[in-house]
């Protein structure tokens, strides 16, 4: 994390000027956070797509991107050593994303899975992913997020906390989940990954 406050940042970069990136940068927008776009390239490549699909979004490099935010969103497939990373947004369509968002407290509103190992880590990402209009829920660590990837029964499901929360607890009995219990009981624990920090990452 850069920069402000903990629990409240104000300016969130997204790296990835998809569909996914431009839902999540004007979510973001509305809900009043200055917000840094990066595609794969030169800024100027994406700007006209930015002041459009984006308006008021700052189209910069990645680099620029994940130096100057509080919070950074990955809407792209990513490998990061050396960062800390919390898995959110993932199970639900980019249609969705924009189309189901509300306000805290509203009946049925969608909710959102998160994973992460840090603490202050899934805190802030909780933070982010309220204020951009759903509820969040987690998971628990970043290695269940496999609980929500595609083949599961939440990927796709466009569905309230608690469903959310009996779609995760289900996981173990699927047949997916089956698959994943035996792999990771072949698996030596000498294998697990730290996930050092320097940097603040929502996936």
């Amino acid at each position: 994390m850069n920069g402000s406050a903990p629990n409240s940042p104000e300016t969130i970069g997204i790296l990835g000027a998809g569909k996914v990136g431009t839902v999540l940068a004007r979510l973001a927008l509305a809900a009043g956070y200055r917000v840094l776009l990066a595609g794969s390239g030169d800024p100027a490549k994406i700007a006209l797509t930015v002041d459009v699909l984006t308006p008021g979004a700052v189209a910069t490099t990645g680099a620029d991107a994940a130096a100057r935010a509080d919070i950074v969103i990955l809407a792209l497939p990513a490998f990061l050593p050396e960062s800390r990373v919390v898995k959110a947004f993932n199970h639900l369509g980019y249609h969705d994303l924009e189309d189901k968002a509300r306000p805290a407290g509203q009946p049925g509103r969608t909710a959102i899975a998160i994973a992460g190992d840090d603490p202050a880590d899934l805190a802030a990402a909780a933070s982010v992913v309220d204020k951009l209009g759903f509820d969040p829920v987690n998971a628990g660590p970043l290695a269940e997020g496999i609980r929500f990837e595609p083949g599961t029964e939440l990927f796709g499901a466009d569905v309230d906390a608690n469903e959310v929360h009996a779609r995760l607890d289900r996981f173990p009995d699927t047949e997916r989940g089956q698959i994943i219990a035996h792999a990771r009981a072949q698996t030596p624990t000498s294998a697990a990954v730290a996930h050092p920090a320097s940097s603040h990452h929502t996936a």
